[in-house]
């Protein structure tokens, strides 16, 4: 029932870690899968599958059930269950339970796991244990319907992840009876554990096997006629709806901050506003829109502070988390400037509580005529020939650099073929390729999306095979050695599971470099950081990969890296980039210190301007 419910629902991908207590759900989701009704991933390690799980959803913002056993297994879904809570990413966890009497009793694999993901989801649901007993159909059908609203966002608008706790009791296999019932809805969508008042901990004991000749199930478990689900769900209302209400006033000084959103499509509505108005947009390296309109190396001009005091914004109009750069929070915080988010759901992003005004993702719509070219003219002049000098000193810079972070992010983006997917690792690969790349560069449809909803390491290498499976076009993801290897699981797919086309380019400093960009990396607190940040492994990537049957290259060469990405092969394959750490916090400074320059050279041309 609950599965074919899913179906109904639009389900249409599936993650399973194995376990014995979720054999049900496990037999109920593997017939589905054979009868051509929704495509079933197995994975071994639940943390692995959870992620998976997070990157088949990511683009799609199709809800992805995880099916896990009880205990442990659930708990390791924990990580994925937050980044899917800030990052509102629609997630379904159905993890299998012991009966309610086996809490608080020792038995094993059994703790408590009722809301055990807190306040990260979106609604939890414990259902009653099945027995056999007429009602249950109706119920079961009508919580399956209620837990894909809450995930979907209807009718709050707030995606998130949703935890339905399902108890069963012995015996967890089908005998021939129930897989008849399993029939009877159209190739599986229920297999039912019967009552049989077992209370042991035991499973697959001979007193507990269940009669050849079991009665029929006092019930239909039919679900509506035609395949519709057993509640019709609204639609959250379409983000292009011109709703009535106030605009966005057409302030002339307004600076456009594009961070991470949780639809990447979002991201063009808000700048195909920015270009109605004439407004600047420096634009985080997230999102599915045409790169052209964010300045190039954006949050490198925000570092020139006595340029940008002198060009200072009256508002900053933000959509999306702004997590990547420092002087982004600075101009945030500065007194003289107003600051506005635009949401597509009830939360927004403010952590230094600035924000005076909130604007519905309606807004946006009906502001194009009520902004139309009202910037002030010589003020975004001004940036745009600031960005121009950027991108004049700064490519250059980049492409000298190799072997670097700066270089190699740069150069995949740029090389990508049209259509590609991207998902951008954590910690330092972000952050270079935020400075280090030219938007205006990037002339196809490139749609880049990262774990940023709570910003960590783990699960990226799921979530990039999730994001590969669910995408379609080629599909890449960029990440440091220590990401990797933290995630090396999501490289174990058995034989006979769908395998994605992915490219995986692996920037390998031998450890953590984005600590060396910190305070941690100072000269003079040099004596305890490799060993506690900067964590060296040593480890042999290619030994990683050959053991895990993946394909492998080392990449010794700019020239190398574009072949192998802009025509790549197929298949799951790891490139190499290998990068001297010590040297990366050199690079950093040099950058920045020739975008002040180049920033302070755009002044000087301001000026003769406006003497003429």
């Amino acid at each position: 029932m609950i599965i074919d419910e899913l179906v109904r629902l639009g389900v249409k991908d599936v993650v399973l870690s194995p376990g014995s207590r979720s054999a049900p759900l496990a037999y109920a989701v593997a017939a589905a899968d054979k009868a051509g009704r929704l495509r079933l991933h197995v994975r071994v390690d639940e943390r692995s599958a959870g992620f998976l799980a997070l990157g088949l959803a990511k683009i799609s913002r199709n809800p992805v059930p995880v099916i896990t056993t009880s205990g442990t297994a659930v708990a390791n879904l924990h990580p994925a269950v937050l980044e899917a809570h800030h990052a509102q990413v629609p997630l379904i966890i159905m993890s299998a339970d012991r009966p309610a009497e086996l809490r608080d009793t020792g038995a094993n694999q059994t703790t408590d796991q009722v809301k055990i993901f807190g306040s990260a989801t979106r609604w939890f649901h414990e259902f009653a244990t099945p027995s056999e007993r007429a009602g249950q159909n109706t119920v079961w059908r009508s919580v399956v319907g209620r837990a894909f609203a809450h995930a979907t966002g209807v009718p709050t608008g707030d995606v998130g992840p949703v935890h339905l706790n399902l108890p069963f009791r012995e015996p967890l296999t089908p005998d021939v009876a129930d897989l008849a019932m399993a029939g009877a809805v159209a190739g599986a969508g229920a297999i039912v554990a019967r009552d049989t008042s077992a209370t042991s901990d035991e499973e697959g004991r001979a007193d507990d096997a269940p009669s050849a000749t079991a009665p029929v199930w006092p019930e239909s478990l039919e679900g509506r006629d035609r395949g519709r689900p057993w509640m019709q769900l609204r639609a959250p209302a379409s983000t292009v709806t011109v709703a009535p209400g106030p605009g966005i006033a057409p302030v002339p000084r307004t600076l456009v901050l594009l961070g991470d959103l949780p639809d990447p499509k979002l991201a063009a509505e808000v700048a195909e506003l920015a270009d109605a108005a004439g407004w600047p947009v420096i634009a985080e390296p997230f999102g599915d829109y045409h790169r052209g309109r964010a300045m190039p190396h954006g949050s490198l001009i925000l570092a020139a502070h006595d340029w940008l005091d002198e060009h200072l914004p009256e508002r900053v109009l933000v959509a999306g988390r702004m997590t990547l750069s420092r002087d982004v929070a600075k101009l945030l915080r500065h007194p003289e400037v107003t600051v506005e988010v635009i949401t597509a759901s009830t939360s927004w992003a403010d952590p230094s509580h600035v924000v005076q005004r909130v604007h519905e993702w309606a807004a946006i719509a009906r502001s194009h005529e009520l902004v139309a070219a009202c910037a002030d003219r010589r003020w975004s002049s001004s940036w745009r020939i600031a960005g121009q000098r950027l991108a004049q000193r700064i490519g250059p810079l980049v492409a000298r650099s190799w072997p670097s972070g700066l270089a190699a992010t740069s150069t995949l983006v740029q090389h990508v073929p049209a259509g590609s997917a991207l998902l951008i690792g954590s910690s330092n690969t972000a952050r270079d390729l935020d400075l280090g790349r030219n938007p205006q560069r990037i002339a196809r449809q490139v749609c880049s999306v990262a774990n940023r909803g709570l910003s960590g390491i783990d699960g990226v290498v799921s979530t990039a095979v999730g994001i590969a499976l669910s995408h379609d076009g080629p599909s890449f993801a960029l990440m440091g050695d220590l990401t990797f290897l933290h995630d090396s699981n999501g490289l174990l797919i058995g034989p006979g599971e769908p395998r994605p086309d992915l490219t995986i380019v692996v920037i390998n400093d031998d450890g953590g470099g984005i600590f060396g960009t910190l305070e941690q990396g100072r000269s003079e607190l040099a004596e305890h950081f490799e060993r506690v940040f900067g964590t060296p492994t040593n480890a042999d990537l290619a030994l990683v990969c050959e053991a895990r049957g993946v394909g492998y290259s080392l990449i010794g060469s700019r020239d190398e890296l574009i072949e192998r990405v802009s025509d790549p092969a197929p298949g799951l394959n790891v490139i190499e980039v290998r990068i001297e750490r010590h040297l990366e916090r050199q690079a950093r400074h040099d950058l920045f210190a020739a975008a002040i320059d180049a920033v302070a050279d755009a002044g000087e041309m301001d000026a003769r301007y406006e003497r003429r």
